[in-house]
């Protein structure tokens, strides 16, 4: 039974645009309500449930118009996990564990510190922990490390004027795989598939130079690497540079690029200057991320009939890539690189 003074009470809450939504909707119910009808049409006229519909007719008959306003009180939550515990749990992740494992789990570190694993995920991703990941590295033994880096970093971030700075590199050993059976196309719902098993038809190298200046890459695909290769190499790179151009090539410590007959080819080009990367220093080679993405773009998924076909799609692939090229930009400096590497440990003897 809805009184003269509650039935005003609920009309103004129900026209009040300033007034939260579930307070109108639950007095648009009790006003519903009125002359006991079904629960149905009540609930489908104000767009509720039916048992939304019967819990505020018993609030409304049980405290009024003002058991309407306030939601009633809900049981306390899980505490939060106590600091001592989030300490171990940090502690024993940056630990070895203490069976014949190599890293922590989730499961396993649930189990040692006896909370659940959705709290342990809680605690690693607040702090930034990753077990599972590992990330590898190699450090530079090469006695003139710190100036061949100044060296070729200097050639990036400042390049000489009238110059052109090339990466060069070789690709070796690219597999001309075909599948023994065509994979089945994206759908969706569905990925591509791809059989696991393949069927080798030789392989090729890639001898690349990347314009450092403007991202257009040099490239030619031959049978062997070598000396031969590489010089036959140089020379297409000679022609296709226009004359008056200074060349600045970074090259990686490969025998071939120290061979003495590519030295001899070297004196008898007098514009060309080869900057040596340190050992084990191919991050510094500009030419490997092409090599990364022509490998994940163009070859990882490709299906080769043979060597030919092969060579033909890495053609399209470097016409294609130099049709829109991007220039080559590196942003770190020789001083932050060798900070970075200071806090390494010290390679061992």
């Amino acid at each position: 039974m809805v009184s003269a003074s509650d039935r005003k009470r609920l009309e103004a809450i129900a026209s009040d645009r300033n007034r939260q939504h579930k307070h109108v909707e639950r007095a648009r119910v009790i006003l519903a309500s009125v002359g006991d009808g079904p629960v149905q049409p009540i609930a489908a006229g104000v767009g509720v449930s039916r048992p939304m519909v019967w819990r505020w007719q018993q609030r409304f008959a049980e405290e009024g118009v003002d058991g309407l306003l306030r939601d009633k009180t809900r049981k306390p939550g899980k505490p939060p996990i106590a600091a001592e515990t989030v300490a171990r749990v940090i502690a024993l992740t940056c630990a070895d564990p203490a069976q014949e494992t190599t890293h922590w789990t989730g499961r396993a570190m649930a189990q040692a510190a006896g909370i659940s694993l959705r709290s342990v995920q809680r605690i690693w991703k607040a702090h930034q922990l990753q077990p599972h990941r590992i990330r590898t590295f190699k450090r530079s033994r090469d006695p003139r490390f710190a100036e061949k880096l100044a060296d070729v970093v200097g050639l990036y971030v400042d390049p000489p004027t009238q110059a052109v700075v090339l990466s060069i590199d070789e690709k070796s050993q690219i597999q001309a795989l075909d599948r023994t059976q065509p994979g089945l196309p994206l759908k969706p719902g569905r990925c591509g598939t791809m059989t696991h098993d393949y069927k080798r038809h030789g392989t090729t190298t890639l001898f690349a130079a990347l314009n450092v200046l403007d991202g257009s890459v040099i490239g030619r695909c031959m049978q062997r690497h070598r000396h031969e290769e590489f010089i036959r190499f140089l020379n297409a790179v000679e022609r296709d540079v226009p004359p008056g151009k200074l060349i600045e090539a970074v090259v990686d410590n490969c025998a071939t690029h120290k061979h003495p007959k590519v030295r001899a080819w070297l004196a008898r080009h007098p514009r060309w200057t080869f900057h040596f990367t340190p050992t084990s220093g191919s991050w510094l080679k500009a030419v490997e991320t092409f090599f990364s993405v022509l490998t994940r773009k163009r070859l990882r998924r490709g299906s080769f009939q043979s060597i030919v076909d092969l060579q033909a799609a890495i053609k399209r692939y470097l016409a294609d890539h130099n049709a829109n090229p991007r220039p080559f930009v590196w942003t770190a400096s020789a001083a932050s690189i060798l900070a970075k590497l200071d806090r390494l440990p010290e390679p061992s003897v």
